[in-house]
């Protein structure tokens, strides 16, 4: 479903904040893998999702989602691929709009536009049984404003339009990292469900090593723009955080540096 091939990316070449962000980069996703990715501060992992999303254009390396090579594809065009939610709840969705207008603009990415009413009473309905799922009781909400939703609801609104058209690829970007524990186990069951019915092949980053062992059938450890570690199945369920640490100290020479993952 996703490949990545011999990708690299420098942030300002030739001067003095020259930045190897992602160096020589290789990973192949399966049809519905779930994988997590960890590592320190500065690894890569972020670009590694803008790259793949098209924000930033590698210097090398091509980049394949089911099939189609999007390497030169502009950001806009990957909409149709891809679902994603960022860290912070306030960029996956449109403040000022209604939260039926937000899940409207969501249902109809990558689609055709016509001329005709924004919304059917039958997929107004679509939508409260959809909200229904995330039981925060915003199903009776449709004509609220979005920005004067919690933190949470809006990040769970935004996993909700990220996965409603069952994109090819799901990219959460340390999407809990921002919401209290227990709004953050909230979003991550739902994470769960809306993936393993929908068999989403997802990358999820976190800063949180129990819940990367936790989440997904696989997990890869980046440094310095590279994956120094990847395990999958049993070996994956087995692992602890001590064992993480001891694996990217042997696979780097390092300490692992990330004061939020070693916190929590």
């Amino acid at each position: 479903m996703l490949e990545l091939k011999n990708i690299s990316k420098t942030f300002f070449p030739g001067t003095v904040n020259e930045k190897l962000a992602l160096n020589n980069l290789n990973l192949t996703l399966n049809d519905g893998d779930f994988v997590t990715v960890i590592g320190g501060n500065g690894a890569g992992k972020s670009t590694m999702l803008n790259v793949i999303a098209g924000v930033f254009a590698p210097d090398e390396g091509s980049i394949v989602i089911d099939g189609h090579d999007v390497t030169h594809m502009p950001e806009h065009k990957r909409a149709s691929f891809l679902g994603r939610v960022f860290q912070d709840p306030m960029k996956g969705t449109a403040a000022g709009m209604w939260l039926e207008e937000n899940l409207a603009l969501a249902y109809r990415r990558g689609k055709r536009r016509t001329l005709r009413w924004a919304i059917t009473k039958a997929e107004r309905q679509k939508y409260r049984d959809m909200l229904k799922q995330l039981d925060l009781g915003l199903d009776t909400r449709l004509t609220t404003r979005v920005g004067l939703l919690s933190g949470g609801q809006r990040q769970a609104v935004t996993l909700l339009m990220a996965t409603m058209n069952s994109p090819k690829l799901l990219l959460l970007d340390e999407h809990t990292a921002a919401l209290d524990p227990k709004t953050a186990e909230k979003v991550l069951a739902l994470t769960d469900k809306f993936v393993s019915e929908e068999k989403l092949t997802t990358l999820m980053i976190t800063h949180n090593m129990n819940d990367a062992i936790t989440h997904g059938n696989r997990l890869i450890m980046m440094n310095a723009g590279q994956i120094i570690f990847d395990v999958s199945g049993e070996e994956k369920k087995n692992l602890t955080v001590e064992m993480l640490l001891e694996q990217f100290s042997k696979a780097s020479g390092t300490q692992f540096a990330s004061d939020r993952a070693l916190l929590n």
